[in-house]
């Protein structure tokens, strides 16, 4: 997982009196995205109601709304999220290497695995949710690794990419293997570079 933070299981920010703060404010949105993944994950983009999340998440209606107007805005906020952990490190503080092996280690995680099965699920019924989690997800790590590469080929970012995921993806997606260890990320990563020849 890209961070282990709000991990399934993990317990909401106990809730104090008064206005929150803005750091308060921040958590209680990763409590809600939190519980939105445990809840999409086990049930289903399509059952999973305000109510359930509210339930789940320990906050009113009214907290959530604060945040996000459906379900859609929750589940992207979780791939942004994702993302944005991913790719936290300016381009000039994170070369390829390491953007390479963080995007490994973030989209091979229990939570990018979860949210990846469940926009596979439900891309025919939710075609808009598709492909907003393909901009806001691929095609950002995509531009992510282009900005790293000297001659800023898109068909070699592209490449990269899929060679980050490949089949020890796919045997995420199936169950068969556990989440990498950041060594064994960074492992892939190189790899995959020195493929495409790139160092």
């Amino acid at each position: 997982m890209a961070s282990e933070q709000g991990s399934p299981g993990s317990e909401p920010t106990p809730r104090k009196r008064g206005r929150p703060t803005g750091a308060e404010r921040a958590q209680r949105r990763d409590d809600i995205i939190d519980a939105a993944v445990r809840l999409f994950v086990e049930r289903g983009f399509a059952r999973v109601t305000f109510d359930d999340l509210r339930e789940e998440a320990r906050v009113t209606k009214r907290t959530i709304y604060a945040d996000f107007a459906d379900r859609s805005e929750v589940f992207l906020a979780a791939v942004e999220r994702l993302r944005d952990r991913a790719l936290a490190a300016p381009a000039e503080h994170h070369g390829l290497p390491e953007a390479a092996a963080t995007i490994v280690f973030a989209l091979h995680s229990d939570e990018a695995i979860g949210l990846h099965r469940l926009v596979i699920a439900e891309a025919r019924t939710f075609p808009g949710l598709a492909e907003r989690f393909y901009a806001d997800g691929p095609a950002a790590y995509i531009a992510a690794l282009r900005q790293r590469m000297p001659d800023r080929s898109v068909d070699r970012a592209e490449a990269l990419f899929a060679l980050l995921l490949g089949e020890p993806h796919r045997k995420r997606l199936l169950g068969l293997t556990s989440a990498p260890t950041r060594a064994e990320a960074e492992s892939q990563a190189l790899a995959a570079i020195a493929a495409l020849g790139l160092r």
